[in-house]
């Protein structure tokens, strides 16, 4: 498992200890010490680093599955990142490669971490290793950004609009663990959703209905929005990157649901309007 200092692949370590040998697993870090919660309980700590590949063959020996967080670095090339970790696990003789990536993996998705998520798949479809991609819904605890500080000012202001199927980042470890002691009974795109993919403006209603207030919901012009983010101290490199996702949620990328993660869970997965739950004062 890569990225298991991460509360992705951290929580997914951790449900997999609920249901196998700690012997069985091994955890790859960066820094090492990081991962000592995992020594302490039996795993087998390595380093690795996909920046330094040479290091990979070695962290991956032995694996019959890799769980292979992708890269959030924002100044690396990512997908160069993943094409050295797909090639040490071929290096290694990995028997299959489980991705995290996402629900709107795409070439042609404004959002980015969409098109290097398709390019990653590309190289392992490409790779001849068995793989399974986890395309989990866009992660709901980033909810609260996205959609503003609404409860101070009253209002959801987005640059554009469209259904997101917000994905509890806690429920897509679970099934992450779940699919990984399956053994392989999972191939290729896998889809891990909410159930619901509401809008910004249904959003609005639904807080309006937990916190007893009328919040409203406005569209800003995209322009506008951006001045505001750069007049607010956001570099403007990183507004045009939060802007595309508003704009691919508007195109329609993140309005897939899927009952799959439900399935795998045996419940009824967690969704928008319980993050916003939360978020009521």
């Amino acid at each position: 498992m890569t990225g298991a200092t991460g509360a992705l692949n951290g929580a997914t370590v951790g449900h997999l200890l609920d249901r196998m040998p700690a012997n069985e697993l091994v955890v790859v870090a960066r820094d090492t010490a990081k991962a000592e919660r995992f020594a302490q309980r039996g795993v087998e700590v390595r380093r690795g680093d996909y920046a330094d590949p040479e290091s990979l063959p070695a962290a991956f020996a032995g694996a019959d599955q890799l769980l292979l967080v992708s890269s959030n670095d924002p100044v690396a090339d990512v997908t160069s990142l993943h094409r050295a970790a797909i090639d040490a696990a071929l290096t290694a003789g990995v028997g299959r490669i489980v991705y995290t990536s996402h629900q709107a993996a795409a070439p042609d998705n404004p959002f980015p971490p969409g098109r290097s998520h398709f390019a990653t798949e590309q190289l392992l479809a490409a790779s001849g290793i068995p793989w399974t991609s986890l395309r989990n819904g866009f992660y709901a605890h980033s909810l609260g950004w996205f959609a503003g500080p609404w409860q101070e000012t009253g209002v959801i202001a987005v640059p554009a609009d469209g259904p997101v199927s917000w994905t509890a980042r806690e429920d897509a470890a679970e099934a992450a663990a779940v699919i990984l002691a399956s053994h392989g009974a999972y191939d290729g795109p896998t889809t891990l959703t909410a159930p619901t993919a509401p809008t910004f403006a249904a959003l609005a209603e639904t807080a309006s209905a937990l916190s007893g207030r009328t919040i409203r919901y406005e569209r800003v012009d995209e322009e506008e929005w951006s001045a505001a983010q750069v007049a607010a101290g956001l570099p403007a490199g990183r507004t045009r990157f939060l802007l595309g996702f508003y704009q691919a949620a508007q195109d329609g990328f993140f309005a897939g649901v899927d009952p799959l993660l439900g399935e795998l869970l045996d419940r009824q997965p967690r969704d928008a309007r319980d993050v916003l739950q939360a978020m009521v004062p």
